[in-house]
């Protein structure tokens, strides 16, 4: 099967394009190299990955797209930094809104597509949360341009499919992180978390560090990704793991697994902060019969081995 897989050379699109070329498909990666690195790729492409770099609204971008014809799109391209849209929105909305279309229309005039796997945001959709963890049916309110970005881009998904008989499967994910991950966004609090202990410098916290997110290990992600791609579920559904984990708790695990003595202050709390964010993922579990394997303190664990050991 021919699969498209947009920021393919990030943090999350690289392992993804790994999985999915050691199950045989044919990848096309598509990458600016803005937020991602080639090095991420360096297995995938020994295994016959190609790498497109361009911007994914550019021109060269959709002829890329057009001539590769895939039958799928796995879209992991984004505006990722909930601040940077907060100050920019015109921005967020080209990159993450107008960039989706282009590869939608792109992928579409191919000829062949039949389903999209779309990275969407449990946590930055439904904003403030009534319920704990939060389901699908939560109201979608979210308090920043970027989670905005990504209901609008399911809303289109969803007419693309009456418009077009073009499938879709919106994984609504929530804080992932691991090896390769980004600094950037609010996930990126644990690589960030790992370079400041390496670096032997302090972990400052933000606020009394009692704000909880549900943090969810990429290689539970890259298996949603590959069941999205082989059972194509149709809708919206959280990849997360119903688990809420506190910073003062992310801080103490990745000191412990360290061995070093770390200091940990304080700083003024950021204006808007989402205080509790956690997902519950059962709906994907009923349709897939995908479940999170890897705990928390475990993962952090595997995350800090992969700092430590000088890999980006």
């Amino acid at each position: 099967m021919r699969v498209l897989v947009t920021g393919g050379a990030g943090f999350i699109g690289s392992h993804v394009a790994d999985r999915f070329v050691s199950l045989g498909h044919e990848v096309l990666v598509l990458d600016d190299l803005s937020g991602g690195a080639r090095d991420n790729l360096a297995g995938a492409q020994a295994r016959g990955v190609r790498l497109e770099v361009a911007d994914l609204r550019s021109p060269a971008a959709s002829a890329a797209v057009r001539a590769f014809a895939p039958e799928v799109v796995d879209h992991h391209a984004a505006q990722m930094d909930v601040r940077k849209s907060v100050a920019d929105p015109a921005f967020d909305a080209d990159v993450n809104l107008v960039g989706l279309l282009r590869m939608l229309e792109a992928a579409r005039l191919g000829g062949a597509l039949q389903h999209v796997v779309f990275a969407s945001s449990g946590g930055a959709m439904y904003g403030e949360q009534d319920t704990f963890p939060a389901t699908e049916e939560h109201a979608i309110r979210p308090e920043s341009p970027y989670g905005l970005a990504k209901a609008v881009s399911e809303q289109y998904l969803a007419w693309y499919r009456r418009m077009y008989g073009i499938g879709y499967t919106a994984l609504r994910y929530g804080n992932v992180y691991g090896p390769r991950q980004s600094p950037h966004g609010e996930a990126g609090v644990v690589a960030i978390f790992c370079g400041r202990i390496l670096e032997g410098k302090p972990l400052t916290i933000f606020g009394d560090g009692k704000q909880t997110r549900d943090y969810v290990y990429v290689d539970d992600v890259v298996e949603a990704n590959a069941r999205a791609l082989q059972q194509r579920p149709l809708g919206g559904f959280n990849i997360g793991t119903a688990v809420e984990t506190d910073v003062l708790a992310l801080s103490a695990r990745l000191i412990e697994v360290s061995g070093r003595k770390t200091p940990v202050t304080h700083a003024e709390a950021r204006a808007g902060e989402q205080h509790r964010s956690v997902i519950d993922p059962a709906a994907f579990a009923r349709a897939t019969g995908w479940q999170p394997t890897v705990a928390v303190a475990d993962g952090l664990a595997r995350t800090f081995r992969f700092f430590a050991q000088g890999r980006t």
